[in-house]
């Protein structure tokens, strides 16, 4: 299912939710565009994202992006890691919606 090649298709949705799709573009550049935050910290934020998110796309994308952008492949390192570290943590923080349930019911 996951093929870069499928990344063709976007004129073709483009096409169809043309007005839809230039907004996002538009929001896109904006929000990748240097600021306060230089564009190769945004290219490894985005990484930890796209890590978490697992998206295959964003994840070449980015990985592009932020070669292109200097970023050292020790940066990128570092990246998987905090990602990896923010989805177990989330998964340790829903977890304790888990427990402690059976003696809340019990009350």
């Amino acid at each position: 299912m996951y093929d870069v090649g499928n990344l063709s298709n976007l004129p073709h949705l483009k096409s169809m939710q043309s007005q839809t799709m230039h907004a996002f573009e538009a929001f896109d550049r904006a929000a990748m565009a240097p600021g306060a935050i230089p564009r190769r910290y945004k290219e490894l934020i985005a990484l930890g994202v796209a890590l978490t998110t697992q998206c295959p796309y964003s994840l070449e994308i980015h990985r592009t992006n932020a070669q292109n952008a200097g970023v050292t492949e020790a940066e990128i390192a570092e990246v998987i890691f905090i990602a990896a570290s923010m989805r177990a943590t989330s998964a340790i923080a829903h977890g304790t919606h888990l427990v402690g349930a059976q003696k809340k019911t019990s009350r």
